[in-house]
């Protein structure tokens, strides 16, 4: 191979031109080991192909340089990372073009990490001179009222004075005539003084025009740029749309046979930790299922508001292969009530007759740009969402829907070995985003003080009382009681619009504790919402969870692996792998499956890896969890398994600020959309009013120097956490005291 073949340099002059491109070899699996691949650095992305043909409608695959790790394993071989689910493991033909990319690849690196700086500080400077440019069409509107104020003088002096004169020309009397004279010379002063004003006045505006005309042409210019940035963007995502459904047809027309040859390896996971760790392919079987994962060992939660999974502090990562018997599964016991995997939530074991569905989603058109175009010069935190983008659940009733499969804690709660009860717990949290995947309604946002109970101890087993106890930011307070199980969240999330698509981050934690004083923690992953603009929308988990043991279960935890989704993978899509490890550190259970059918745990028999890279063995597999199928004909409303459709059903005996008595939420699940709408505004604007006399009465204390105590939530309290200086909030345990008593006195006016 030729250099100028393999690598062409090229200059960076023209933005658009690829900063170096050429054949390098990549490593894709322990069969196949490395192959020829055409890869192109443009941009701050490295990006690769089969050939050159490729580049103009499939890429196999990219790697951002921004944050990315660059390293030398060898005099020919270099490895790319961006410390996820990313690595990139290539050999050059020589010394000298190894050393090339890597040379080419830090000064991409160095430059994207230039651009986005520059970028967040234009940001910045777009935002004072916004600040700025508001002063200063302030400042002009007071120059202006000055203008009105010096004519409006001046047109009274005026007037004063052509009377005068006027009375000077038809009086012909010699002696009153030296009286006007005087009269005349007074008021031409002030007349005189009142046009110095106007003059004075007239300058100062203009000299404020002209030293801040350039000022609106940056933020005309500015405006100009975004409205074309943002149709250039929106071309964009329609023209990958439609290549991507045009690529995907084709792909579909090709036979089995030929699909197969052509898949490509790249993402094959398994044979690269196969090949570094140095085991032989005589661990494959065909009825073993293999599957690689990174463990990454330490302590503790650490979210803010930034990241998009959870992390750990003073981790480590490795990886392992796991290979289980896929012939060996067995369906998960059955709990004492006798219900399976597939149970639902019907009314034959309920003292109660339930609805099974709700009304048939109404097909109103939607006018986006009726939507867009009364936000324009509007707060957008002022601007009401219709009801259009919404399913007739609040977010409290959304977060309930996680206990939908509560009856796995029933069966852990029965598990001796505190390793096995961590297993099964772990498929109890990733069967909370069972219907997820197919769910792109967004549940009504709870007003302050709103509250939902769910009581369903006489078929499920559990109950549970929610209430939104802040506002800014939104937090929503649960507390879930089980037969041999208590657990309780706070439920708060930030989130981040990136233009394809919106990223919906989780910040509050969930505990869970048993009887037997075994507790668990752990923090929800990723959402990410897709085509926002352009396509349909389909949802995503992402990220890495941990759960972790505490008092009596001090030690163990568990490390799960939610893969986000790929076009170009082999692997089955919504993806979860992880491993329970006890207080040594040591793998005792597998968890494997996805997160919108069914999760597989099965016990660790022994580890046949070597050279530090384990490759565990497992016994049998057990089912933990399994999907229910959807009710029938569900698509006509909202997609709502059965126990979404039961929680919103009228129940007498709730609290005034339960969300079932919710009136545009109510009115929105009978179709009525127009009059929902017109009751989300009226209750967001109620909700406005209430703060404003909040902050009214805390501005009037303050000015007073008198104490003003802030709203508080009526069923939780906020307390601190040991000596963390963590604040969370802790049921109070009245609630259900009160329903029985009827005693909502302490509820406040919210609908």
């Amino acid at each position: 191979m030729k250099m100028s073949d393999s690598a062409n340099i090229k200059s960076n002059s023209a933005q658009n031109e690829p900063a170096m491109k050429g054949w390098l070899f990549k490593w894709t699996n322990y069969l196949k080991g490395y192959q020829r691949r055409w890869f192109v650095l443009q941009n701050g992305l490295l990006s690769y192909y089969r050939n050159q043909a490729e580049m103009a409608h499939t890429c196999r695959g990219s790697i951002s340089l921004h944050g990315a790790l660059i390293y030398t394993v060898d005099a020919c071989t270099f490895v790319i990372s961006n410390g996820g689910t990313q690595t990139f493991h290539i050999k050059a033909a020589s010394e000298v073009e190894r050393q090339q990319w890597v040379t080419a690849l830090e000064l991409a690196k160095a430059k994207a990490i230039r651009n986005m700086e520059s970028e967040e500080d234009e940001e910045i400077d777009d935002s004072s001179d916004f600040e700025d440019w508001s002063g200063v069409v302030r400042k002009l509107e007071s120059q202006l009222n000055d203008l009105q104020t010096c004519s409006d003088v001046l047109a009274k002096h005026w007037k004063n004075l052509a009377k005068s004169l006027g009375e000077m020309e038809t009086n012909p009397d010699p002696e009153s005539l030296q009286g006007k004279s005087k009269e005349v010379c007074e008021r031409a002063t002030l007349f005189r003084i009142a046009s110095n004003a106007m003059v004075n006045s007239c300058g100062d505006y203009l000299k404020s025009s002209q030293s801040h005309g350039h000022k609106l042409m940056r933020a005309l210019q500015h405006e100009k740029e975004q409205r074309i940035r943002l149709q250039e963007m929106v071309e964009t995502l329609a023209q990958q749309h439609s290549k991507l459904e045009r690529a995907a047809n084709a792909h579909s027309q090709i036979p089995a046979v030929n699909a197969t040859n052509n898949e490509d390896e790249d993402d094959n996971e398994f044979y690269d930790a196969l090949a570094e760790g140095g085991c032989s392919p005589g661990h494959v079987t065909d009825n073993d299922e293999h599957f690689t994962l990174n463990i990454r060992t330490g302590t503790g939660h650490r979210r803010n508001s930034s990241d998009s999974s959870s992390e750990t502090e003073e981790t480590q990562t490795k990886q392992v292969v796991v290979v289980t018997g896929k012939h060996n599964n067995i369906r998960r016991p059955e709990t004492p009530s006798g219900s399976s995997a597939n149970a639902s939530p019907k009314s034959n074991s309920s003292k109660r007759q339930r609805r099974t569905r709700i009304p048939d989603k109404p097909n109103y058109p939607l006018n986006l740009w009726s939507i867009m175009k009364n936000c324009i010069g509007k707060d957008l935190s002022k601007i009401p969402m219709p009801v259009n983008f919404n399913e007739p659940l609040s977010m409290m009733q959304r977060i309930t829907e996680d206990f939908e499969y509560a009856d796995i804690l029933d069966i852990a709660a029965k598990c001796s070995d505190p390793c096995e009860q961590l297993a099964y717990v772990a498929a109890f949290t990733i069967s909370a985003y069972a219907t997820t995947s197919i769910r792109t309604g967004k549940p009504f946002n709870p007003l302050l003080g709103e509250t939902y109970e769910c009581d369903r101890t006489d078929d499920l087993g559990w109950r549970i009382i929610n209430e939104q106890v802040s506002h800014h930011p939104p937090m929503v307070a649960q507390y879930c009681e089980g037969k041999n199980w208590v657990c309780f969240q706070e439920f708060t999330m930030t989130s981040k619009f990136r233009g394809k698509y919106l990223q919906i981050i989780p910040l509050g934690t969930a505990q869970l504790e048993f009887k037997d004083k075994h507790k668990y923690s752990w923090r929800k992953v990723t959402t990410t919402i897709h085509n926002i603009i352009v396509g349909k929308l389909w949802v995503d988990q992402h990220g890495d969870m941990e759960i972790i043991g505490k008092d009596a279960a001090e030690g163990i935890k568990c490390v799960l692996k939610y893969i986000p989704y790929s076009y170009f993978t082999r692997d089955s899509q919504r993806r979860v792998k992880g491993v329970v490890m006890d207080g040594e550190g040591s793998v005792k259970w597998i968890v494997n499956g996805t997160w919108d059918d069914q999760v597989e745990i099965a016990p660790v028999t022994g580890n046949t890896g070597t050279n530090g890279n384990p490759v565990y063995e497992t016994g049998p597999s057990i089912i933990a969890w399994k999907r229910r199928p959807p009710p029938p004909e569900s698509e006509k409303f909202y997609n709502f398994t059965v126990l979404a459709a039961q929680l919103n059903e009228p129940e007498e005996g709730v609290a005034p600020t339960d969300s079932r008595l919710r009136p545009d939420q109510r009115l929105m699940e009978e179709g009525l959309w127009d009059e929902s709408n017109k009751e989300k505004i009226r209750l967001e604007e109620k909700q406005r009013a209430a703060r404003r006399q909040r902050e009214s009465e805390a501005e009037l204390a303050a000015a007073e120097g008198r104490p003003y105590t802030p709203y508080k939530p009526v069923w939780f309290d906020q307390t601190q956490e040991d000596d963390s200086g963590i604040m969370h909030h802790v049921y109070k345990g009245t609630y259900w005291d009160c329903k029985a008593n009827q005693d909502w006195s302490s509820c406040p006016d919210i609908f």
